[in-house]
């Protein structure tokens, strides 16, 4: 194959893996839920479809969030399933520019063996990132497994997913320093930081909200950097362009398993570009990395681009991925 045609080849192939994957199968189940509630604006005007809820509240807001985890994961390591309702519950909060306040859960169906890996899971996490569990509620059947966990938290200043603009660039926020478990596509750079360390990571989405670096953002969660980045541009009804070649993969792992990774500490932010060497700053003086992978602009389309070429990944407009970009 000539050298100029095969960034467009491994493109294509790259957009056919990525659109065909189980993880943004999964997350365009959302646009079922986006039909029925996404064109309510509640009476305090703040739009549905967010990483977590806001709720005006004296100087700021309370935020309220909730996560599912996967029936697969409950069976297969229900230990990690519990550490990962804490982490993405967690997650959703600081993605907001939040501090989260406590948590409660939800188990049915499980057995006593399984739903006691669970707590485990939950409970160790919990105390790992210093929000506590203090209640919730567990059921008996005959069903499949399930588990579900709500967080409570509170913000000064919000990051949204509705509020990036054309221009702003796409900055990746993250810890290089890790291991990919590939059995559940996941980048565990949490496990050589103290907690107190992993706190204090977390503490810099506050800060960027409260510094007015970036009112948009999303975390990392199971739709990976690819469809995280979709949501976000589609929620802020905007177009978007990825750089694979300033997207650091590790050697080791390909790059549509990268762009598809649940992180355990990664934020996509909207950062316009005259806040991108504080941004970068504030996360490098805690060994973490803020890269620009690409640039918000006009339109619907969400681009990937390599070696000068570019393919269409998806277009909102033409098919909705979550559906709330409406």
């Amino acid at each position: 194959m000539p050298q100029q045609e095969r960034p467009a080849h491994q493109l294509a192939q790259l957009v056919e893996e990525l659109r065909s994957s189980r993880v943004f199968a999964g997350k365009r189940a959302i646009s079922t839920i986006a039909r029925q509630f996404g064109g309510q604006v509640p009476s305090h005007g703040i739009l549905n479809g967010d990483d977590a809820a806001a709720i005006p509240d004296g100087d700021g807001y309370l935020l309220l969030a909730a996560e599912g985890i996967a029936p697969w994961l409950i069976e297969s390591d229900p230990y990690l399933a519990g550490r990962s309702a804490v982490l993405a519950n967690v997650n959703d909060i600081y993605a907001m520019g939040g501090r989260p306040l406590a948590m409660v859960d939800v188990i049915c169906n499980a057995s006593e063996e399984r739903t006691r890996a669970i707590f485990r899971g939950m409970q160790d996490n919990a105390d790992r990132l210093g929000v506590p569990l203090v209640g919730g509620h567990t059921s008996d059947g005959d069903g499949e497994a399930s588990l579900a966990l709500a967080i409570l938290g509170r913000a000064r200043r919000l990051l949204t997913s509705f509020d990036a603009c054309a221009g702003d660039l796409l900055v990746l926020a993250y810890n290089q320093k890790g291991t990919f478990l590939e059995q559940h596509g996941f980048w565990n750079s949490s496990g050589e930081r103290g907690d107190l360390e992993l706190r204090g990571d977390l503490e810099l989405l506050p800060q960027v909200a409260e510094l007015g670096l970036s009112r948009a953002g999303k975390d990392v969660s199971m739709a990976g950097v690819a469809g995280t980045a979709l949501m976000l541009a589609e929620s802020s009804r905007l177009g978007l362009s990825i750089d694979l070649e300033r997207l650091a993969a590790p050697p080791a792992v390909p790059v549509e398993k990268w762009l598809l990774a649940f992180f355990s500490y990664g934020f996509l932010l909207a950062v316009p570009p005259q806040n991108l060497a504080e941004v970068q700053d504030l996360f490098a003086s805690r060994g973490l990395r803020a890269d620009q992978i690409g640039r918000f602009r006009g339109g619907s389309q969400l681009g990937l681009a390599m070696g000068g070429v570019e393919r269409t990944l998806w277009d909102w407009s033409e098919e909705e991925f979550t559906g709330f970009g409406k």
